[in-house]
């Protein structure tokens, strides 16, 4: 039976430190990743200028939106490294900031009312996700106690 417990500890011991190398790989190409995607947003300001207040708006909103998801899944894994597990309020968080950056693509283009109404229904359910993630968050249940 002590056999057993070792091998459980060893096993898990082993899972975490694999999750913490695949998390930190995975933070260093997010910087990258959002260094790489501000440069691009700052470079393309000259071309931006070239086009109709349409367009330049649009390039400009959705690389914004862009970017605030990379941040989000960025505090996401750092989330996980500090607490040993990730909240759910933070992927609701960029879930929501991907749909919205898929709202503003819709924005611009013409889109059936069946899909706007499929994504306003995903949003509003995202939000009431996030209300009920923090309403009944371990933490909030601790301190009721």
């Amino acid at each position: 039976m002590e056999l057993i417990k070792n091998i459980g500890n060893i096993s898990s011991k082993i899972f975490e430190e694999c999750a913490r190398i695949i998390l930190s790989l995975l933070i260093a190409v997010i910087l990258v990743t959002i260094t790489w995607a501000v440069l691009k947003t700052l470079l393309e300001l000259r071309a931006i200028f070239s086009k109709d207040i349409h367009e330049a708006l649009q390039v400009v909103m959705v690389n914004a939106l862009t970017i605030l998801a990379l941040l989000e899944v960025f505090r996401t894994a750092l989330a996980y490294f500090s607490e040993g597990r990730v909240k759910v309020t933070y992927i609701i968080d960029t879930v929501l900031v991907v749909i919205l950056t898929e709202v503003m693509v819709f924005w611009f283009k013409e889109i059936e009312y069946q899909k706007i109404i499929m994504v306003i229904a995903l949003v509003l359910a995202l939000i009431i996700a996030r209300i009920l993630a923090i309403r009944f968050s371990p933490a909030r249940a601790k301190e009721d106690i």
